[in-house]
């Protein structure tokens, strides 16, 4: 990242009042003894797709998932007479009608024969998750048509209904919902697709999937943590050239995850939203998906580390311009399994999360002096 970029994300976390723990390239992500027990994800539009794919592939490793305007696991593989990229910016965002949607019951077949083959986890594995799906009525990017599989494809799984809150009341443009008042107007779709509809939807998510009884959560200026910025490049498998990650991703480490065992919950973001893509293209949005969508607040009184994987543009190989995450197969033939290079990135940061810390006591540190 260019010196100009990293002070402008600088002075846009600093009127966030956020402490950040700035990362030159060679900074790796620290451990620190997370409960991988207690692991969920969530995203919006790509990033939504990514949370069914990641949810399904690794189910053994999460507790529940929020998919905020996205489709069922591997709908780009709705139909063999077209490829992945027709099937993913046509019927799995807009499809003409529900006879041509793509099919949560037959896609979540295709899963079952996956896990036969061992490429995902056994599915069994998601009957006691939590599941949020949200479609926004004014939402012509993904539509309803597109969740509604979403939801077929978890029943087919046999998740009990009430394990599943459906919220498609909403007359809510292609974003992720806030109840703040600088945000997109609700029924509107534009950038940088965070929209003030009343409510604060990743404290709904968290809440569905963790439970209605958690702390209320801390006002914005009050957070007890801090931003890490962290080398993402160092969890991006050799098979991942074409990944399209950004060389940094970001978490929010609340100041009790620094000696307890803390939760974690991963949070994608969409096409468009990806901090270096803000940046390169509209400079006042950088940081605003880690920072002002909500979920810090509710983490930092819940013992929970949010976790934000970065994904960018990219022009030519791959052809990623909008800097989405891979439900189609720009980045690997494997995008679905749980080979696919980002999901092993992801995996890989979400589990050094677990690792145990680095402890270093005041008598060592003294002799080394």
């Amino acid at each position: 990242m260019k010196i100009k970029h990293l002070a402008l994300l600088s002075s846009l976390l600093c009127s966030a009042q956020i402490s950040v723990v700035s990362a030159n390239e060679a900074t790796s992500l620290p451990a620190y003894g997370a409960d991988l027990t207690q692991t969920s994800v969530s995203g919006l539009s790509s990033g939504a797709f990514m949370t069914s794919q990641i949810h399904v592939a690794y189910s053994n490793n999460f507790i529940g998932a929020g998919v905020i305007a996205g489709g069922p696991y591997y709908c780009s593989g709705s139909y063999s007479f077209q490829s992945h990229l027709q099937n993913a910016m046509g019927i799995c965002m807009n499809p003409l009608t529900a006879s041509v949607a793509p099919d949560g019951e037959k896609l979540f077949g295709k899963a079952e024969n996956f896990a036969a083959n061992g490429f995902i986890d056994d599915l069994s594995n998601l009957k006691d998750d939590k599941i949020y799906l949200f479609s926004g009525i004014n939402d012509k990017t993904v539509t309803q048509l597109v969740v509604n599989q979403t939801k077929a494809f978890y029943l087919a799984a046999e998740v009990a209904e009430e394990q599943i809150f459906y919220n498609d009341k909403v007359n809510a443009g292609h974003a992720i919902i806030t109840n703040d008042d600088n945000d997109v107007e609700c029924a509107k779709t534009h950038a940088p697709y965070i929209n003030d509809c009343d409510f604060i939807q990743s404290h709904n998510i968290l809440k569905h999937i963790y439970g209605a009884d958690l702390n209320p959560p801390v006002e914005t200026d009050k957070l007890s943590g801090q931003i890490v910025a962290f080398n993402q490049a160092e969890f991006i498998p050799p098979s991942g050239k074409y990944s399209s990650m950004s060389e940094k991703a970001y978490a929010y480490v609340p100041k009790s995850c620094e000696t307890e065992a803390c939760r974690v919950h991963v949070a994608f973001h969409g096409c468009e939203q990806g901090a270096n893509f803000q940046i390169k293209y509209n400079e006042k949005y950088g940081d605003q998906y880690y920072t002002t969508t909500g979920y810090n607040e509710l983490a930092d009184t819940n013992n929970i580390i949010m976790l934000y994987p970065q994904a960018e543009g990219s022009s030519f190989t791959p052809f990623n311009p909008k800097g989405c995450w891979d439900f189609w197969g720009y980045s690997s033939n494997d995008f679905y399994k749980k080979t696919a290079p980002q999901m092993l990135a992801v995996m890989g940061m979400v589990e050094r999360l677990g690792e145990q810390r680095q402890t270093v006591t005041a008598e060592l540190t003294q002799a080394e002096k």
